[in-house]
C-alpha cells in the first residue's frame, strides 16, 4: 500500500468486517502494515469520530459514523424507496431471503435485504450490505456473468478470484474454470443462475439480472436465497415466474431512483478496456 488514503480504508474496510472490534496488532497484521502506522492512523480516525477505543489499550471499532452515512446515502439516492417493496413482497411470497445488487462500477455489490422466513431453518447472513458479490461462487454474481461473453466473464473472474478464499465456502464453490463457464451457458438458457452449496456451505441461491427499462443495460441482480434442502432444483423452477416478476416491477421502477439511473454501465464498457486493466 501506497498512499496513506489507501492504508485509512483498509483499516476501516478491516473494521468492517469485525464489528466487536480488533487490537491494533492484528490490524497491523491483517493490513500488512506496521503497528506504529496503524496506531497514528487510528488516532486520527478517532479525532474525526471513524473508530473508537473500547478502552484504554483495547480494541478499536468503527463508531456509528459510516453505517449512518451509507444508510442516509442509500436513502437518499432513492434505492429503499424503490426496491424495498418489491423486496419485501417476493421474501413474502418466497419465504426466504431476497437480496438486490447493483452494478458499481467494477463491481457488483449488495445493497438492499429482505427476509420471508419467520421461523425454522432460514438463511439470513446478515452483514452483507454493502459487501461486494464474489462472482464466481454467488447465483448474483453468476447471473451477472451470464450476461456477458465467455471472454468478459473470465477477464472479471480474472480480475476477483476464482475462490472467495473465506470461511464456510461450500464444496460445490468453483475450482476450474470449465464447469463455471457450463453453468453460465446453463443460466443463459434457463433464464435464471443458480449457486448450490458455493458461495457459503448448505445454502441454495436463484437469481436474475435487473435491466434498464429503456436501454437493456444490466444494473444489478436479484436473489432468492435460503437452505439448500428447502431450496432444491424443483423448488427453484417453481420460484422463477415470481422471480421475473420481481424483476420486471425493479427494472419498472428504476427510473425513479437516481442512483440506479446512474449504473448504467459507460458505453466504452469493452472487452478490450477489461483486458488492458487485467494486464
Amino acid at each position: 500500500m501506497s498512499s496513506v488514503l489507501e492504508k485509512s480504508l483498509a483499516l476501516i474496510e478491516l473494521l468492517g468486517e469485525h464489528p466487536a472490534g480488533l487490537p491494533i496488532s492484528a490490524i497491523a497484521a491483517a493490513t500488512d502494515q506496521p503497528a506504529s502506522g496503524v496506531h497514528r492512523t487510528l488516532q486520527e480516525l478517532g479525532r474525526l469520530g471513524y473508530v473508537r477505543q473500547l478502552q484504554a489499550q483495547g480494541d478499536y471499532v468503527l463508531t456509528i459514523r459510516l453505517p449512518a452515512m451509507g444508510l442516509a446515502f442509500l436513502s437518499r439516492a432513492g434505492i429503499t424507496d424503490v426496491a424495498q417493496p418489491v423486496l419485501d413482497a417476493l421474501a413474502a411470497d418466497s419465504g426466504e431471503l431476497v437480496r438486490l445488487s447493483v452494478i458499481d462500477g467494477e463491481e457488483l455489490v449488495w445493497v438492499a435485504v429482505a427476509q420471508g422466513a419467520t421461523r425454522g431453518l432460514r438463511y439470513d447472513p446478515g452483514q452483507e450490505q454493502g459487501v461486494v458479490v464474489h462472482l464466481a461462487s454467488s447465483a448474483g454474481g453468476r447471473a451477472w456473468l451470464s450476461t456477458m461473453t465467455d471472454e468478459e466473464a473470465l477477464l472479471r473472474i480474472g480480475s476477483q478470484g476464482l475462490l472467495r478464499h473465506a470461511d464456510g465456502q461450500g464444496h460445490n464453490a468453483p475450482r476450474t474454470l470449465p464447469p463455471l463457464l457450463e453453468q453460465l451457458a446453463e443460466a443463459r438458457r434457463r433464464g435464471y443462475a443458480t449457486a448450490v452449496d458455493s458461495y457459503i456451505a448448505g445454502m441454495a441461491a436463484m437469481a436474475m439480472p435487473v435491466r434498464g427499462p429503456l436501454d437493456g443495460r444490466v444494473l444489478g441482480c436479484l436473489s432468492i436465497a435460503g437452505p439448500a434442502v428447502r431450496m432444491t432444483e424443483e423448488r427453484m423452477s417453481e420460484l422463477s415466474p415470481r422471480l421475473l416478476q420481481g424483476v420486471g416491477d425493479l427494472a419498472g421502477a428504476a427510473e425513479g431512483s437516481k442512483f440506479l439511473r446512474s449504473r448504467r454501465p459507460a458505453v466504452d464498457e469493452t472487452p478490450q478496456r477489461l483486458a488492458a486493466q487485467a494486464r
